[in-house]
C-alpha cells in the first residue's frame, strides 16, 4: 500500500509535504463521507421494495457508514505517514508490538466503536425516533460508531457511548399504548355494572376506531366496602392514548348514567 502511495507522487520527495498530503487527502474523503454512504445506500432502491430500509433507519445508516469512512481514511493516513519513516515489514512488527498495550489503553473506545459497527446489522433504534438510554429519555439527533446523540426533553444534549448502551427502551416502535381508566361504583352495583362494561367494551370499538380491542374490567385494589374501584384495561392505537382517553370517559359515563349506574366519588 505505501508503494503504491509513494509511487503515485513521484515528484513529491521531500516527506513533510507528503505527510501533509496524506492527511490532507483524508480530510478531502471526511468531507465526502456523507456524500459518499448516501450514494452507497441509494444503490438499495434496487432491491426489492420490501427491504430498502425505512427514512429514518436509512439516515442512520449513512451517518454510521460516514463515520467509518472517516476513521478509515485518518487510519491509513496515519499508517502512510508513519511508512515515510520505516518500511512495511517494521510497521507491521510496530502493530503486533504494541497492539496489546494499546488494545488495553483503548479498550473503552474500542468498545464504542465495535457497537457502533453491530448497529448497521442490528436496527435497535435510529434518527429521529424517541428512545431510553441509561435512563435517559430524549430524540436520538445522530448515530455514529462511538457515539450516539440524544436530545432530552428539556433541551439538553446527552452524548452517549455506544459501548455503555446495554438497555434500550424505544417508544417509537410500540405496538400500542395503555389508555386505562378508573371509576368507582357503589358496592350494591357491582352484579350489574360488571356485564354491562363488558358488552360496552365490545360496542366501544366500533364506536372508537382507535381502541384496537375491548377493554378488560378489573379491580387493582381487590377491596370491597360501600363502594368498590374497577380499572378499564384499554388498548389503544400507538401514540393515540392521551387522545382517546377522554373519549373513554365520555362514553363510559353517558352509558352508566342510561343504565342507572351511579359513579360515587
Amino acid at each position: 500500500m505505501f508503494e503504491t502511495l509513494q509511487a503515485m507522487l513521484p515528484a513529491w520527495s521531500n516527506r513533510p509535504v507528503r505527510i501533509v498530503l496524506f492527511y490532507a487527502l483524508a480530510w478531502v474523503i471526511q468531507r465526502l463521507a456523507s456524500r459518499i454512504a448516501g450514494r452507497a445506500l441509494r444503490l438499495s432502491r434496487l432491491t426489492p421494495k420490501a427491504r430498502r430500509p425505512r427514512p429514518e433507519r436509512q439516515e442512520t445508516l449513512q451517518s454510521l457508514i460516514a463515520s467509518g469512512i472517516s476513521f478509515l481514511a485518518f487510519l491509513f493516513a496515519s499508517l502512510a505517514s508513519v511508512g515515510q519513516f520505516v518500511d512495511a515489514t517494521t510497521i507491521v512488527w510496530m502493530i503486533g508490538l504494541f497492539s496489546a498495550a494499546f488494545g488495553f489503553g483503548a479498550r473503552p473506545v474500542i468498545s464504542d466503536v465495535l457497537a457502533g459497527i453491530s448497529f448497521l446489522f442490528e436496527d435497535t433504534y435510529a434518527v429521529g425516533e424517541k428512545v431510553e438510554l441509561l435512563e435517559k429519555e430524549g430524540i436520538v439527533e445522530a448515530v455514529n460508531l462511538r457515539t450516539t446523540w440524544m436530545r432530552a426533553p428539556g433541551g439538553e444534549l446527552y452524548v452517549i457511548p455506544n459501548g455503555e448502551v446495554r438497555l434500550v427502551r424505544n417508544f417509537s416502535r410500540g405496538r400500542f399504548s395503555t389508555a386505562n381508566i378508573t371509576l368507582k361504583i357503589a358496592a350494591g352495583d357491582l352484579g350489574r355494572a360488571l356485564p354491562f362494561l363488558e358488552e360496552l367494551g365490545r360496542e366501544a370499538v366500533a364506536l372508537l376506531p382507535n381502541l384496537l380491542e375491548p377493554w378488560q374490567v378489573i379491580s387493582e385494589s381487590g377491596v370491597i366496602g360501600q363502594q368498590t374501584e374497577l380499572t378499564l384495561l384499554a388498548k389503544a392505537r400507538f401514540g393515540m392514548a392521551a387522545e382517546m382517553r377522554p373519549r373513554l370517559l365520555a362514553l363510559v359515563q353517558e352509558r352508566l348514567a342510561e343504565a342507572g349506574i351511579e359513579l360515587v366519588g
